[in-house]
């Protein structure tokens, strides 16, 4: 898909309208009362803030089933590891679906996840995606990759690593693409710092980080692909860039220990080929593999979802998300937390 060039800083007042009519689509969406004659069952949906849009499409086609037709929902969207958190401080939970593994963890520790969570076939994932660099219209910058957000003057838009697991993603993506090509730790850090002291702004989820791109602030912006995908289909005016070398993402979803019984049958149809290709069409790459036959906002509609030159995932590069957790965010210790830390942006 093409798109016209323009001015890098285009109108603040019209994405400023064009973003707020997005919000309002996409946060804390519930999905519509059913008709069903029976009585009705509320689940609570809690999750990170960009999925919201494909939950609640899938949720609709849900409550045309037998299943869902006497359900309602209840959602709420944020920064992933505020609302692991808010999750484990008491806030009601039937389905979780999060950024990163270590979220759902939180709540395995304590004691609301069952521990065999990641025993299907799935492993506990219920959407993937990958990391892309979305760019203003027309690349002024020539941004190809990685390599270039490292160069003097490049700002950078990412979420902030202590809150938004959309983050954690975008900073793995950008060491494995040293560290996994045969640089060592130390020049996998130096190049995580370069990268960090080059962002202008570390907003609270990926969301908020859309919304202050697509606001004017930053030449580069680290996101999701799928998320890049749902703003432009939502009119959000970027080019995006698949890199040759980039991160599967990977988003775990599953049901509370003391979640309602329509929760796991809600769970199950997430997994379907049904709501697998209403994920596909908001962006997220289908865990059957199966595009739908086309995908509007993407680089090119009719085959949205290109397979990068080498595509690094946390089982192959990293380990688990147990070790990297520790190595790389924890507090006052991680690598990450460290580096933050030092260039003031903690």
């Amino acid at each position: 898909m093409s798109h016209p060039s323009l001015s890098p800083r285009r109108s603040l007042a019209a994405l400023t309208l064009l973003i707020a009519a997005w919000l309002t689509a996409c946060s804390n969406v519930a999905a519509s009362a059913p008709s069903g004659s029976g009585e009705s069952t509320v689940l609570s949906i809690v999750g990170y803030a960009v999925p919201a849009e494909a939950n609640a499409r899938i949720a609709e086609a849900w409550q045309q089933t037998p299943d869902g037709q006497d359900v309602t929902f209840e959602t709420s969207y944020g920064a992933s590891g505020d609302q692991s958190r808010n999750v484990l401080n008491g806030q009601p939970a039937d389905y979780v679906h999060f950024s990163v593994e270590s979220d759902v963890t939180r709540l395995v520790d304590g004691g609301l996840v069952s521990p065999d969570w990641k025993s299907g076939p799935n492993k506990g994932v219920v959407s993937t995606s990958v990391v892309v660099l979305a760019v203003r219209p027309g690349n002024p910058l020539g941004i190809k990759g990685w390599d270039d957000l490292i160069k003097p003057g490049v700002e950078i838009v990412t979420p902030n690593p202590a809150s938004s697991g959309a983050a954690r993603w975008n900073i793995l993506a950008a060491w494995a693409h040293i560290a996994a090509n045969g640089g060592s730790d130390a020049e996998a850090t130096d190049f995580l710092k370069k990268l960090l002291g080059n962002a202008v702004a570390l907003p609270g989820s990926g969301r908020d980080a859309t919304t202050a791109f697509t606001s004017g602030t930053g030449d580069v912006f680290i996101t999701y692909e799928n998320e890049a995908i749902l703003a432009r289909q939502s009119g959000a005016d970027f080019d995006y860039i698949v890199p040759d070398d980039t991160l599967l993402i990977e988003n775990p979803g599953t049901v509370l220990i003391d979640a309602k019984p329509a929760a796991t049958q809600w769970l199950d149809f997430v997994l379907s080929d049904q709501a697998q290709e209403i994920f596909g069409e908001t962006g997220f790459r289908p865990l059957n593999g199966k595009a739908p036959a086309r995908v509007e906002g993407a680089n090119d509609p009719e085959s949205p979802f290109p397979q990068p030159q080498r595509l690094y995932t946390i089982a192959n590069d990293f380990g688990s998300w147990e070790e990297l957790s520790k190595t790389f965010f924890a507090e006052q210790i991680g690598i990450v937390t460290q580096l933050l830390a030092e260039l003031g942006k903690s």
